[in-house]
């Protein structure tokens, strides 16, 4: 649930449907949901605790997710010592935790309530560029506060989400629903929507930085390796006349909540090479990463190349390995648009 952005699956939710959330399958999720609910009750301090503990606990568990972000770490901050890079991992699983813990609060926690703990940088940016009646493309990053961080937006103003749906239907059912309180999703395959939603000058927010292997991707460094990333923002940006900006958050000390931060439009966007353009954008994400360093989902396996010769930097944890890339099933990344 924290990889992706809110959302849910397509199509009706009749009682049909409904009542098919009934059958044992389903009873697992029951559970969890359940205790999500719990944890939202629990005041903002208690949450940050729980959260911790959580975070402890996923790091001792012999997870293939926290061995690739121990794996990316080693990849993306070759200049941190072998304790350095401990540490860190250590406080991004509680990072991650505590994320579940804010997934809880965006589910169910009023606009006040999140108003009260967060601080939004840079709205005059925003302003400007929907001033402009092209609406605006909010680019961002998979960061443990990524549900949190587009709840805070929403509370400001009508935020349509680019989003991929859990395979799980209860649990996409109940994200969805809850996020519609609040915004507008829209699937990831949805590039009609998302163009109308910008010619009615609307805010469309999605986060092109994980792997992207389908149809557009183009192999840009991140962190001086290089990664298939999406070029999708450009030929969004081109379509639609749109102003594109950055969109990044904050977990702050203690209890102090959250800043997010609005960046300037970004200028001479789109530019001639679609491959420099998503180069700028990988800067700045750069510099948000190393500035919270253990807030970043570094359990993604960010480095899979696009042929049988791209080097495959995650072993038993490559699913398949990146050899087989050219025969195994393309997946869009939550967040991206194709």
């Amino acid at each position: 649930m924290l990889c992706g952005t809110g959302g849910g699956v397509e199509g009706s939710y009749a009682r049909p449907m409904r009542m098919k959330f009934l059958a044992p399958v389903f009873w697992p999720t029951w559970v969890g949901i359940a205790a999500m609910r719990l944890l939202a009750l629990l005041p903002y301090p208690a949450q940050l605790r729980v959260g911790a503990a959580l975070g402890n606990f996923i790091q001792r568990l012999p997870l293939a997710y926290v061995r690739i972000a121990r794996r990316n770490l080693e990849l993306c901050l070759p200049t941190l010592s072998a304790a350095e890079r401990a540490a860190l991992l250590q406080e991004h699983c509680r990072n991650l935790g505590v994320g579940i813990c804010e997934t809880a609060a965006t589910w169910w926690s009023s606009n006040a309530e999140i108003s009260r703990r967060a601080e939004i940088h840079g709205m005059e940016h925003l302003t400007a560029a929907l001033a402009k009646g092209r609406g605006a493309i909010l680019i961002g990053g998979h960061f443990t506060t990524i549900e949190i961080a587009t709840r805070i937006l929403g509370t400001a103003l009508p935020l349509n989400v680019v989003f991929r749906p859990p395979k799980n239907e209860l649990l996409a059912h109940t994200m969805r629903r809850s996020f519609e309180q609040h915004g507008k999703p829209i699937p990831h395959t949805d590039i009609r929507t998302m163009v109308r939603a910008l010619k009615n000058n609307e805010a469309v927010w999605y986060a092109p930085d994980q792997s992207y292997r389908n149809k557009g991707a183009a192999m840009v460094n991140f962190f001086g390796l290089p990664a298939a990333t999406t070029t999708a923002t450009s030929r969004l940006a081109r379509i639609s006349g749109t102003a594109v900006l950055t969109y990044f958050p904050e977990r702050l000390p203690g209890n102090a909540g959250y800043r997010v931060t609005i960046g300037p439009a970004f200028e001479d966007f789109p530019g001639f090479d679609a491959v420099c353009d998503a180069e700028r954008f990988n800067r700045l994400l750069e510099a948000h990463i190393l500035k919270v360093p253990a807030q970043y989902l570094w359990m993604h396996r960010r480095f899979k190349g696009l042929c049988a010769h791209y080097p495959d930097y995650y072993g038993r944890d490559s699913r398949g390995g990146v050899g087989q890339a050219a025969k195994s099933p393309r997946r869009v990344p939550d967040g991206s648009v194709p």
